[in-house]
């Protein structure tokens, strides 16, 4: 199946911190034989410094950041392979800002509750991302429009299910 799925296609799983973006969009990259970015590794230091503090990030210091994910998302579909990526994208405005480099990315937006995602970010370690933040992401969380080119999918079911309903969304795009 790697290499199978639309042409060049962009895919970015977004939703809240802890919904389980990278591992599912790690998934869909491996089953599809497609890259796969990870965009918490693209934070600049001081946006990992301020979140790590326990400050949530603004709108401004989110530009740079959703522009070089952007740009590597263009950059890997200007050499005709696909790719997924991971990135929160709460707001309409950052997910347009992705649109700017990529103008057909699919949006699969991963759902889960506020009790959920502060539970599963408590359970992590290694991360930049305290629990205490979990609430300022819902506060801004703006959840794709119809009009958008997006999918919502139930957070709460378990990995490989939420892969296959992706690589079935991605079937019939």
């Amino acid at each position: 199946m790697a290499g199978e799925g639309p042409p060049r296609a962009c895919v970015i799983v977004m939703g809240v911190a802890g919904c389980g973006k990278s591992v599912v969009g790690e998934g869909i990259a491996v089953r599809l034989g497609w890259r796969f970015i990870e965009g918490d590794r693209m934070h600049p230091p001081e946006n990992v410094a301020r979140m790590r503090s326990g400050m949530p990030l603004t709108d401004s210091l989110r530009r740079g950041w959703l522009d070089a994910i952007g740009r590597e998302l263009a950059a890997i579909r200007a050499c005709g392979e696909g790719v997924v990526a991971a990135c929160s994208a709460l707001k309409r405005i950052y997910r347009d800002q992705l649109r700017d480099h990529v103008p057909d990315a699919i949006f699969l937006y991963l759902d889960v509750d506020r009790e959920e995602a502060r539970l599963r970010v408590s359970g992590r370690s290694g991360h930049f991302m305290p629990a205490s933040l979990v609430g300022s992401q819902f506060s801004i969380l703006q959840p794709p429009e119809p009009d958008e080119r997006a999918v919502t999918l139930d957070g709460l079911l378990p990995v490989e299910t939420l892969v296959e309903q992706a690589l079935g969304v991605l079937g019939s795009a």
